[in-house]
């Protein structure tokens, strides 16, 4: 491989920020066919890198190399245009436009007098849609799909050039297990063409599937580039935070207190049927399955969100009858959403203000906020939570992932609720950050919260939680003790095999 002319080479490259220094002579290649990991925590530098090279910030030094001829990046569409393609993890798709028009956009085929040749473009589309093996077309709205098929529009983009270097940015966020197959796939064919793959992701299992290099970064700095085959996942993890981490869990029983959530036969049209558990007071109680399982349904039903059809919802011995998210909060229970950037943080708001935003009702003095008690809420839950910030005036936006679930973590904190759930709480988090966010809820649960934690990542489930429920097609399958549990039944159970219905 060595022997080659690298598709993509970055060299020296440093970028600053007021304050901050975000990449500090950061060198990085990939060859022609490899599939070559770019890994570090939240704020390592990874974006900045990729923002560089796709034009969108400028360094102050350093040097860019696409088949070893030096460029200058200016824009997204001047990388395009020299065969470096980008597949974001935050979609940046025209919702009311068709997929061809999105897939092309920019670059509509043209007939004579700059017409637009639709034929063509759905043709051309179609082409590269039959290649991911969809089951939506060129014509379909890209507001009707769903975020995986729209995450595989974003993919679609990358094969309508002939491409140097493709770089993927945690592109499996929003996936089925399915859908991953189909761009492992993808991932191989351009391989085989001799396209250079830059793979993004926190998620192990998939850079040990498909990488063949790995290179880290760490504050900024370049830490080092190893041959996926010759290492594990602990030097990688070594070499991300500069320490190991300690994933193994106690399964000694915990001390729970009294039920403080109880479901009883609650269903809710095709989504989840007849589902009864119960959550009690200092447990984690992880609820796992595939897309489709139902958890999610669950939970926004507890919050309010979705009316059941049936069933009964108690809080300690108290039935229920909840019908929106107000009325949820008000008795207790808080939802920390799956996607903390769409449904839980207001990004271009400071920390303080979507820390307290709940409860800004009750910290009016005549018309104003009372500036002085939302700061000390804030100050409070930073602390507690160990958030990473320079100020409470910073926007949250510009916070890495793991700081902005501990935000929203800390915003329903301050509600003070008896319930807390919990869905996917470390998507799209770095290694270390995830561990400091599983220590976040075993110490809730330990200060005696009832936490609710679903999870699509098994390794997650089965390190956090007291006890696991599986669910199937939108039925419970099976529910295990933390000393019971073993990988393979619990595959079983989410896969419906086995399963003993509500069985304790």
């Amino acid at each position: 491989m060595t022997d080659q002319t690298p598709a993509l080479r970055l060299e020296n490259i440093v970028k600053t920020f007021p304050g901050v220094r975000a990449l500090g002579g950061v060198s990085f290649e990939v060859f022609p066919g490899e599939v070559h990991a770019l890994m570090g925590e939240n704020g390592a530098g990874k974006s900045t890198l990729m923002k560089v090279l796709g034009g969108i910030y400028q360094p102050e030094e350093g040097r860019i190399f696409v088949e070893e001829v030096q460029t200058v990046m200016t824009s997204p569409l001047q990388a395009k245009a020299k065969g470096v393609m980008f597949i974001h993890q935050e979609l940046s798709l025209a919702e009311e436009l068709s997929v061809a028009e999105n897939v092309y956009l920019g670059e509509l085929p043209r007939k004579s007098f700059g017409r637009v040749d639709w034929a063509r473009l759905y043709a051309q589309t179609d082409e590269i849609l039959d290649r991911l093996k969809v089951s939506f077309n060129a014509r379909t709205r890209v507001g009707d799909l769903s975020i995986a098929n729209q995450q595989m529009v974003e993919i679609a983009r990358a094969l309508t050039v002939e491409a140097k270097a493709v770089i993927f940015d945690e592109p499996t966020a929003s996936l089925t297990d399915a859908e991953k197959v189909v761009l492992f796939d993808v991932i191989s064919d351009l391989r085989a063409d001799g396209v250079g793959i830059v793979y993004i992701s926190h998620r192990m299992e998939e850079i040990f599937k498909i990488t063949d290099r790995i290179s880290v970064l760490r504050d900024g700095e370049y830490r080092g580039t190893l041959v996926t085959a010759e290492t594990d996942e602990d030097e990688i993890t070594q070499m991300m935070i500069g320490r190991s981490l300690d994933l193994s869990r106690n399964a000694a029983p915990v001390e729970v207190g009294e039920v403080a959530l109880r479901v009883e036969g609650l269903s809710c049209g095709d989504l989840f049927q007849d589902v009864s558990f119960e959550l009690r007071q200092g447990e984690v109680v992880g609820f796992y399955g595939l897309v489709g399982a139902g958890r999610t349904e669950i939970a926004e039903t507890l919050f309010g969100l979705r009316t059941p059809s049936s069933g009964r919802i108690f809080l300690k011995d108290e039935e229920l009858k909840i019908s929106s998210p107000i009325e949820a909060i008000g008795h207790g229970i808080s939802l920390v959403p799956e996607s903390r950037k769409e449904q839980g943080l207001i990004l271009g708001m400071n920390c303080r203000d979507n820390i307290t935003l709940p409860q800004v009702d009750d910290m009016t003095a005549g018309p104003f906020v009372a500036d002085g008690a939302e700061v000390a809420i804030f100050d409070q839950y930073r602390d507690r939570l160990q958030i990473k910030t320079p100020s409470w005036r910073t926007s949250v936006g510009s916070l890495s992932g793991g700081n902005q679930q501990k935000i929203v973590i800390g915003k329903w904190l301050a509600m003070r609720p008896d319930v807390l759930i919990v869905d996917e709480p470390t998507r799209g988090i770095d290694v270390g950050s995830k561990s400091e966010i599983h220590n976040l809820l075993r110490d809730l649960a330990a200060q005696g919260y009832a936490v609710m934690v679903i999870s699509s990542e098994m390794p997650e489930v089965l390190h956090v939680s007291d006890r696991i429920i599986a669910m199937y097609h939108g039925r419970i399958m099976r529910k295990f003790g933390v000393g019971e549990v073993t990988e393979d039944s619990l595959v079983q159970a989410i896969s419906g095999i086995g399963g003993d219905g509500q069985a304790a």
